[in-house]
């Protein structure tokens, strides 16, 4: 059943990959974690794309964008023929940003809105797939020949917008909290996944790995909690976790990845987003 969605492996081993951060849970670092990964691919000469696709825009912000009156929500509803009398008059170029936050390094950015939050009441009686709505866009506008990578940060919810980031990605990365509460907002995303898989209207995105974070070496249970949690998550991908570390929080105030520093107490950090990418990279083309 819609096997025509599928895409040609030989022909997607060319395509730029759409990677998405992604837990049901907020509070666990994902929008840091999907703006330092996005400089870590730039920094290797990777034509980068970022999607803000949570409506309150952190991610957005972050590229020190103010939040634009036209956004990702408008595109979306401008790319369903069926919602016509909602159409805009803008183009995609209207609304990608172009950032440069360090000296050669330019990322591409198209910024969300709270508009987005009613994505789902507006796209509601549509007859097209309503799960497929980014995935299609992302073709009309041949985004992936465009880009050699496309990173989305998601809302933590499980509504309409998580359906189709899921739906569109190659890949998801799941960083969380190493503690007794994460476990739950994992398996929550995953169960999405899972119902994705069985719907077959789509190829399912691959688990790229979880990302440990906000990672407390202080206190005695943390390596436990972390310990437990790899157990219940089999032979997938755990990175090396990502501590409390005071460089993180200068970088993020300044609104700067930690690419931006060159002093050595960021090269540390640097490595392990240089590390994921890596990894990334090679989990997609196999």
């Amino acid at each position: 059943m819609f096997s025509f969605l599928k895409q040609n492996k030989a022909q997607d081993q060319n395509q730029g990959k759409v990677i998405a951060l992604m837990n049901q849970k907020g509070g666990v670092g994902k929008t840091t974690m999907a703006f330092n990964l996005a400089h870590a691919f730039a920094h290797q000469g990777k034509k980068v794309l970022c999607l803000d696709m949570d409506p309150q825009g952190n991610f957005t912000s972050l590229f020190d964008v103010n939040i634009p009156e036209k956004h990702i929500h408008h595109l979306l509803i401008n790319s369903i023929k069926e919602l016509k009398a909602l159409h805009s008059n803008i183009l995609i170029s209207d609304v990608i940003k172009k950032t440069e936050q360090e000296e050669g390094i330019h990322i591409d950015l198209l910024p969300a809105g709270q508009e987005l939050s009613g994505f789902e009441l507006t796209v509601a009686g549509i007859n097209a797939p309503r799960q497929l709505i980014l995935k299609k866009f992302i073709e009309k506008y041949e985004l992936r020949s465009q880009y050699d990578v496309i990173v989305i940060d998601g809302p933590p919810t499980l509504g309409l917008l998580v359906v189709n980031i899921l739906c569109a990605a190659d890949g998801i990365l799941y960083p969380f909290v190493p503690d007794r509460f994460s476990e739950q907002g994992l398996k929550n995303i995953q169960q999405v996944v899972t119902d994705i898989s069985e719907m077959e209207i789509t190829s399912t995105p691959k688990n790229l790995g979880y990302i440990p974070n906000l990672f407390d070496i202080r206190r005695k249970q943390a390596s436990s909690d972390l310990a437990n949690i790899k157990q219940t998550l089999g032979e997938a991908t755990v990175y090396e976790p990502f501590t409390n570390k005071v460089q993180f929080g200068k970088s993020l105030a300044q609104r700067k990845s930690v690419f931006h520093y060159k002093s050595l107490e960021y090269k540390d950090l640097q490595r392990q987003f240089t590390v994921m990418t890596e990894t990334v990279h090679r989990e997609l083309q196999s």
